[in-house]
């Protein structure tokens, strides 16, 4: 267009000796500039301005290979070692986590998604967390807590205060989904066709559909997965869920010794596609009409209907 260096910088925002020094730079054999030439150049140019990384030295990755690979060196031990026999070669621990992560150590027939030299370390590549480190993925946000639960609830004084769970027989097929109430220790169980949240909520809605209202109070389950979608739950029963503390399985005692004695039917590993819903009904009536000493010898059927059986 004609214009001048001075003109162009004023147009541009830039001082003239930028716009010159820039012109200067990429300028063609034929005095021309080219814009698009100007920025291949400039890329060409900027991947020889930092320092050449430590490990394209090939004698000293090749030693930082051989310790890892034969002697099980750790990166740490290779710098500090460096650093206390004066070596010429400095390297930090850092460095050779950072080349083993972008795979500059791996050996060259490292097939593709293998995990190379990392795993010839002591942790075998795993990723690790800091200590206090809580982790936050797929967390359930619990609602109430077993120690807001009521006293009523705590001291087994009515019916209608369960304990929820699931008995997993062969991994990744189907599991029963069980209720016991704290009082009577009366057993509910539906078989549902996975350990998903979906599938566990709708065996629960369906469990607790067949009670009255003042039979569903509150219930409290195990801290898994699996009950995720207990608000759901307890919007279509009318029902509280109190969680447990991590870690303290006897919060809900009287569920797990129930499962346990379901293992006695159902052990682990027990594919439970074999078992109709009939045979699972007859194992839970089988329960349920077995004395217990905690119940004065009595039945949880006849603890949970009043009722009195004559077995004799």
């Amino acid at each position: 267009m004609g214009k001048s260096i001075r003109s162009i910088a004023a147009l541009l925002g830039r001082s003239p000796a930028t716009v010159s020094r820039e012109r200067k730079r990429n300028q063609q054999s034929d005095g021309t500039y080219s814009s698009v030439q100007a920025e291949a150049k400039y890329h060409t140019r900027r991947k020889g301005c930092h320092r050449q990384h430590l490990l394209a030295n090939s004698e000293l990755r090749d030693w930082v290979q051989r310790l890892i690979l034969e002697h099980q060196w750790s990166p740490e031990q290779i710098d500090q070692r460096l650093k206390r026999d004066h070596s010429p070669w400095k390297i930090s621990y850092t460095t050779i986590y950072r080349g083993i992560e972008h795979h500059l150590l791996d050996e060259p027939n490292r097939q593709p998604g293998q995990r190379g030299i990392a795993r010839h370390l002591r942790h075998r590549g795993k990723s690790r967390h800091s200590k206090g480190y809580e982790e936050h993925r797929g967390k359930i946000h619990y609602s109430h807590s077993i120690d807001e639960r009521p006293p009523e609830a705590n001291e087994r004084r009515v019916i209608g205060h369960w304990e929820a769970d699931t008995v997993v027989g062969k991994i990744g097929s189907e599991c029963l989904v069980t209720l016991v109430d704290r009082k009577t220790r009366f057993l509910m169980a539906a078989k549902a066709a996975k350990k998903t949240a979906q599938c566990v909520k709708e065996k629960l809605i369906e469990l607790f559909s067949q009670l009255p209202h003042d039979q569903r109070l509150t219930v409290t389950p195990d801290r898994g997965k699996e009950f995720a979608w207990y608000a759901q739950v307890a919007g279509a029963c009318g029902i509280t869920f109190y969680f447990p503390n991590p870690h303290a399985p006897w919060q809900r005692g009287s569920n797990e010794n129930t499962n346990g004695l379901l293992r006695e039917y159902f052990p682990k590993r027990h594919d439970l596609s074999q078992d109709s819903n009939v045979s699972i009904a007859h194992v839970v009536n089988e329960l349920n009409h077995r004395p217990r000493k905690c119940l004065g010898w009595k039945t949880p059927f006849e603890a949970f209907y009043n009722q009195v059986l004559h077995l004799v």
